[in-house]
């Protein structure tokens, strides 16, 4: 069955280039991003995972763990470590699920049968402090994932989840956000103390209040 959003993110003990883990508990009250890969030693794989290395302080600031996943045993993981530091220019340093069973994958709804009946698609998956899933993003396995777009979303995902405000498109951190139409405008002057810009009496922008 497909995740939907505000769903529980299932829980499961794995092993891992770091050894064996319970997800939950890997994540403990931190923010996660669980992301997979169709196959080791695949040439779009092997830059994602390098990339997602270099971003981690980015992750680390935002209070975000990362865990990869792909359907190939911990052995062969290790082994392909290296070729990404070679080939990348980082070292893998968050951990990656040895799936050769499928069973995160089954979980996850990650093997799309009309696209690759034994691999998974790339699938990214949001998931808050509460465990419930945020956000998920779905790629085919020929196209590689935006991490600026990740860290994007997950800003506007924590910001969100903190005031009551909605992103527009093409936010980045530090832009005006919108006030949700459930807060009044007399609200919005004790919630929004910079004030705001009326432009429809549902569209109403105000500076980033975190900022």
């Amino acid at each position: 069955m497909a995740i939907r959003l505000g769903d529980e993110a299932p829980d499961f003990t794995a092993e891992t280039t770091e050894g064996t883990i319970r997800f939950h508990d890997y994540l403990g009250d931190s923010w996660g991003i669980l992301f997979s890969h169709p196959k080791d030693f695949t040439p779009v794989c092997t830059t994602e995972l390098g990339a997602f290395a270099k971003a981690k302080p980015e992750f680390d600031k935002r209070n975000t763990k990362l865990i990869g996943v792909s359907v190939d045993d911990v052995a062969s993981h290790q082994k392909w470590v290296g070729d990404i530091a070679e080939t990348q220019g980082a070292a893998l340093n968050y951990p990656l699920i040895g799936d050769e069973d499928r069973k995160v994958a089954g979980l996850y709804d990650m093997i799309h049968p009309n696209a690759d009946d034994t691999l998974t698609v790339r699938s990214v998956f949001i998931i808050g402090p509460d465990k419930k899933v945020k956000l998920t993003l779905t790629y085919p396995a020929s196209t590689g994932r935006n991490i600026s777009e990740i860290l994007r979303v997950l800003d506007s995902l924590q910001l969100t989840s903190e005031y009551k405000v909605a992103t527009p498109v093409n936010w980045k951190d530090g832009d005006d956000v919108i006030i949700t139409t459930a807060v009044s405008d007399d609200e919005a002057k004790d919630r929004f103390p910079k004030g705001f810009t009326t432009l429809k009496p549902y569209l109403r922008l105000t500076p980033q209040p975190n900022r």
